[in-house]
């Protein structure tokens, strides 16, 4: 008899895998309703959906692994990250959907949740002063204009699935939408710096990795309380603080 594995739980959502089916139990129903829209537009390989009945998706596992997860070092081949960039692009380059992702926050509003939290931070003691006013100089760049893309949204090195160098399927497609391409390739690259350069090899064009950087300060900097209030660890080795000092 198959184990029940639960795959990630909080408040908000929990991801359970029996066998060799994945159930997403998601109380927020425009979440679902997101997740399977952006499936079924998306030009790069998804899980296959078993079946859907609110609150639950039921979603066939992949083939294949993932190139690995923050906190630890990827030991996967160049050609594999550039297997990944390139899928990232095909995606990029799709016709935009309709609605607005995570990655599609104005300016504004991410300036006023980024000072907010900045504040939060420093006041509850959570991190240093300095390496908080550092990395929100750093994040600055990533407050632009940017010209909308097919975004993922929460695009995290444990979301896309390879087998050897090919792509096999893309995961957790709740937060995507319009939005700013480079917030994406942040994402996935985030606590793996040294494989930047493959990434974008395979992504190809002009990457301004001054404005991914500034978006690996950013994001870590929003992230931190949340992680820590659902009761993840944001200062294990390699993980968001790590990735904030990196900037000192």
């Amino acid at each position: 008899m198959d184990e029940v594995e639960v795959v990630v739980a909080h408040s908000e959502r929990a991801t359970l895998r029996v066998g060799d089916v994945y159930l997403k139990v998601d109380a927020d129903r425009a979440r679902v309703d997101v997740e399977v829209e952006a499936m079924s537009l998306a030009p790069v390989p998804t899980p296959e959906v078993l079946w859907r009945k609110p609150p639950v998706l039921a979603l066939a596992a992949l083939r294949g692994a993932t190139l690995g997860r923050l906190g630890r070092p990827s030991t996967k081949s160049s050609a594999a990250w550039a297997a990944a960039g390139a899928a990232i692009r095909q995606l990029h380059e799709a016709p935009l959907p309709s609605w607005t992702g995570r990655a599609g926050r104005s300016v504004v509003t991410l300036a006023e949740e980024l000072d907010r939290e900045c504040q939060l931070l420093v006041a509850n003691g959570l991190l240093p002063a300095e390496l908080v006013t550092r990395n929100r100089q750093v994040a600055e760049a990533a407050l632009r204009e940017w010209t909308p893309a097919f975004t993922h949204g929460d695009l995290q090195i444990a979301h896309v699935f390879l087998d050897g160098d090919e792509v096999t399927g893309i995961i957790d497609w709740s937060e995507a939408g319009r939005g700013d391409a480079l917030y994406d390739l942040a994402t996935f690259s985030l606590g793996h710096e040294e494989r930047l350069d493959d990434l974008v090899a395979g992504y190809g064009g002009d990457v301004d990795r001054e404005v991914v950087r500034a978006w690996w300060a950013l994001r870590s900097l929003l992230a931190v309380r949340w992680l820590i209030e659902h009761g993840f660890d944001p200062f294990a080795p390699g993980c968001e603080v790590d990735v904030l000092k990196s900037r000192m």
